[in-house]
C-alpha cells in the first residue's frame, strides 16, 4: 500500500453533533476514548440522530475533564454537562438494540429540547464494556460498542473520496460537489492508498494499534446533509447508488473493531495485513 498514513482523527462526543479533530486519541475496545458516549433519545427512548434532526450538525460538544461535555449551538448559551451518577438508567433503543443509559441533568434535557424543537433527553453510556454488544452476525465474542451506528470505529480514505467526487462531478447533481469528508463522519481518515483499497482490507494496523474490518459501511441520508449548514441535497447517495451499490446497501468506508489497545496519532503509518 505504499506510504499510507493516518491523515486525521475525528471524535463525536455526542452522537449526531459536530465532531472534534484531535491529533491523537486513545483506542478503547468499544471505540475512540470520548467518542459517542452521549446521545439524544426521544420520548419513546429511540436514539435521535441527524437522520431525524439535521440541525444537530450545527450543534457542538466539547469534551470536558472527567467525561462531561460542553454543549453549544447557534442561538443558545453554552451549557456544561457533567457525567451523571449511574443510580438510574433509562431504556434506550439504538437501531433496534435495547441499551440501558443514564439520563443527564434536567438542564441538559431543557437545553437540547429547546434547540431541537422536540422533546428529547440527553443520555450517557456509563459502561460501554457491558451495555451494548456488536451485531453478533459480524462480532467476535464479547465485543461491545458505544452509541455509534453499529461498530466501534469507521475508517475512510482520501483516495476513495477523491474517486467518489470525480463520479459526482459527472452526474446529474455535479453542483453539489466536491463533498468534504465530514459528510461521512469517520473516526479515522487514511491518506496514501489507491481508490477503494479499503474494500479489500481484513485487518490493519494504525501505529501501534491493530483493528479488524467487521464489514463495509452502508450509508444513509446523513451523508446528504451539509455539516456546515444542515441543508440536505441528493449527493452522495445518488452517485453511490449508481456505482457503489452492493446487496441493497450504498457503500463508503469500513467499520472497524479494535483488536488491541493503544493510542493512534495523526501521521501514524497504516499497514494492511493479509
Amino acid at each position: 500500500m505504499g506510504n499510507a498514513e493516518l491523515q486525521s482523527i475525528h471524535i463525536h462526543p455526542v452522537k449526531g453533533f459536530r465532531g472534534i479533530a484531535p491529533r491523537e486519541a486513545a483506542v478503547e475496545p468499544w471505540g475512540l476514548a470520548g467518542d459517542r458516549r452521549w446521545a439524544l433519545i426521544d420520548e419513546g427512548g429511540k436514539v435521535v440522530t441527524q437522520r431525524e434532526q439535521p440541525r444537530l450538525a450545527l450543534a457542538a460538544a466539547e469534551p470536558m475533564p472527567g467525561g462531561g461535555v460542553r454543549l453549544s449551538a447557534p442561538g443558545r448559551e453554552p451549557l456544561t454537562v457533567a457525567v451523571p451518577e449511574p443510580a438510574v438508567t433509562v431504556p434506550t433503543n439504538v437501531f433496534g438494540t435495547k441499551v440501558e443509559a443514564v439520563p443527564a441533568s434536567d438542564a441538559a434535557h431543557d437545553w437540547c429540547t429547546s434547540y431541537v424543537g422536540a422533546e428529547v433527553r440527553l443520555v450517557h453510556m456509563d459502561d460501554p464494556a457491558t451495555r451494548r454488544p456488536v451485531d453478533p452476525e459480524y462480532a467476535l465474542p464479547g465485543e461491545t460498542v458505544n452509541f455509534a451506528d453499529g461498530y466501534p470505529l469507521l475508517v475512510t480514505t482520501v483516495a476513495s473520496l477523491d474517486a467518489l467526487n470525480s463520479l459526482v462531478a459527472r452526474g446529474d447533481h455535479a453542483a453539489e460537489g466536491p463533498l468534504p469528508m465530514n459528510r461521512f463522519r469517520p473516526n479515522m481518515v487514511v491518506a496514501g492508498t489507491e481508490p477503494w483499497a479499503e474494500d479489500h482490507w481484513s485487518r490493519i494496523s494504525v501505529g501501534e494499534v491493530d483493528f479488524r474490518i467487521a464489514k463495509p459501511s452502508g450509508r444513509c441520508i446523513v451523508t446528504t446533509t451539509d455539516q456546515d449548514t444542515a441543508v440536505r441535497g441528493r449527493e452522495p447517495l445518488r452517485t453511490l447508488a449508481r456505482h457503489r451499490r452492493v446487496g441493497g446497501r450504498l457503500l463508503f468506508g469500513q467499520n472497524l473493531v479494535p483488536l488491541t489497545s493503544g493510542t493512534v496519532r495523526v501521521g501514524d503509518p497504516v499497514r494492511v495485513h493479509t
